[in-house]
């Protein structure tokens, strides 16, 4: 893990709630860059994925009016978007190698409308188990560099081998 990682890690979790990551594939990274790059709709919004790290992964992305609704604030089926794909990501860095990850069910809570430079989903897992795992992912709007709480979810993903 590198320093950057180490440091979102701490940001992200308390050292009292840090869950015991276990990384079946030590390549992971390439292969789930390589995933989310596969993501037509993350290409078609601007997302980025800025950090994978073992259980961990965030995903960013700039305001755009195209990815808004009426009153300008990010798309609550945007923010589904990002943070259900910042949460399998997370899933996926700690699953075995040529193996996929799909969504099995999400929940999203928005708290308050998702407005900033960017929009930041920070995802981590809870348990990753051997057929399901479960993440958490808090949303923040990018309101002049101070991130702003707009939603939390919680996913359910599952491992796939590849075909």
């Amino acid at each position: 893990m590198t320093a950057m990682d180490a440091s979102l890690t701490e940001r992200l979790l308390p050292a009292h709630d840090l869950p015991e990551y276990r990384v079946q594939d030590p390549d992971f990274e390439p292969r789930v860059r390589a995933s989310f790059g596969a993501q037509a709709i993350m290409r078609a919004i601007g997302a980025v994925m800025t950090v994978c790290a073992p259980g961990i992964c965030q995903i960013e992305l700039p305001w755009s009016e195209m990815v808004t609704q009426q009153d300008g604030f990010y798309h609550g089926g945007i923010v589904g978007a990002v943070a259900d794909s910042a949460c399998g990501y997370a899933c996926h860095t700690l699953m075995r190698p040529r193996t996929r990850v799909l969504t099995v069910e999400y929940k999203l809570n928005l708290m308050a409308p998702a407005v900033g430079a960017k929009l930041i989903a920070r995802a981590r897992v809870l348990r990753s188990g051997r057929t399901l795992s479960i993440a958490q992912c808090d949303v923040f709007g990018d309101r002049d560099g101070r991130p702003v709480f707009c939603a939390a979810s919680q996913s359910t993903l599952i491992e796939v081998a590849e075909s």
